[in-house]
């Protein structure tokens, strides 16, 4: 079994991919796709075969695809980026690797998605049969674009195509946690952000890839215990602004999701449950 990675000078995708080389089992292999050959090779150190070009080169995404038997496609274009290139990259370019994908016939594609999609809450955790209504400005087209990547890879025909949707991502020295700050110094005291680890998400994703029989479903991805606006300033070591405890939490649901799922369907199990277990395992 070849599987294709993309998106692996990412923060998930640089600290997926080792976990998939070390799970493989003897005649299981990984290919990367990389934009920049030199950060390519701490992966063919590690035993990835590395293939460079851009995502968006169709004649790139031939090569890339040619002898593959599964895709698990981490790029994404996020945070601050023009909404043109979060349509190219999340939208564009992931339904024509995933065509591309199709026609060289490869057996199954997962598309690492986001809980983003799902817009506003619901009143209880999101589950992935909610409908999608991504929204808002605080992101730009990433939800959107996001969502309708995954419809329209999961409507072609014959390929295997599941999707996971990540939450806020962390840990292993991501700068993540840190980044937080920049949205939650402006939410309310109690507003709360759903949280995975990147061990986590790891684990997420390679059982979505090997299970099988659950072709077409999707899989939120999450650890068990959302953290406040006032426990992200804490976590990073700031002081707790004053206006913070002034303000109303205008969605208490808002991308809060339910693992339930893939913890029946899958056996997925948090190896860090809080961002506080990573804390004290050492594991930010």
């Amino acid at each position: 079994m070849l599987t294709l990675v993309t998106g692996t000078t990412g923060q998930v995708g640089r600290r997926f991919v080792p976990r998939l080389l070390a799970q493989a089992r003897p005649g299981e292999s990984v290919r990367v796709l990389v934009r920049d050959a030199a950060r390519g090779e701490p992966f063919a150190e590690l035993g990835a075969e590395v293939v460079v070009g851009d995502l968006r080169d169709a004649e790139v995404l031939g090569k890339a695809v040619a002898g593959v038997d599964a895709v698990v496609n981490v790029a994404a274009s996020f945070r601050g980026v023009p909404d043109e290139e979060a349509w190219a990259v999340n939208r564009d370019a992931a339904v024509e690797l995933g065509r591309a994908a199709q026609a060289a016939g490869v057996r199954r594609f997962v598309q690492v998605s986001t809980g983003l999609v799902y817009g506003v809450g619901r009143g209880r955790p999101l589950t992935e049969d909610d409908e999608t209504r991504p929204g808002g400005a605080m992101w730009g087209a990433y939800p959107e674009s996001k969502a309708q990547a995954e419809r329209e890879l999961l409507a072609l025909d014959g390929m295997d195509v599941r999707v996971g949707r990540l939450p806020f991502v962390y840990g292993e020295g991501d700068p993540h946690l840190a980044q937080s700050l920049m949205w939650a110094g402006n939410w309310a005291a109690t507003q709360r952000l759903q949280m995975g680890h990147h061990a986590d998400v790891a684990q997420g994703l390679l059982r979505i890839l090997h299970a099988p029989g659950i072709a077409g479903r999707i899989y939120n991805i999450a650890d068990d215990a959302p953290v406040t606006a006032v426990e992200l300033h804490q976590l990073n070591g700031v002081d707790v602004p004053e206006g913070l405890y002034d303000r109303t939490d205008p969605d208490p649901w808002l991308a809060i999701m339910s693992t339930e799922r893939i913890r029946r369907e899958l056996g997925y199990r948090p190896v860090y449950p809080s961002v506080y277990a990573a804390r004290d395992a050492g594991a930010l």
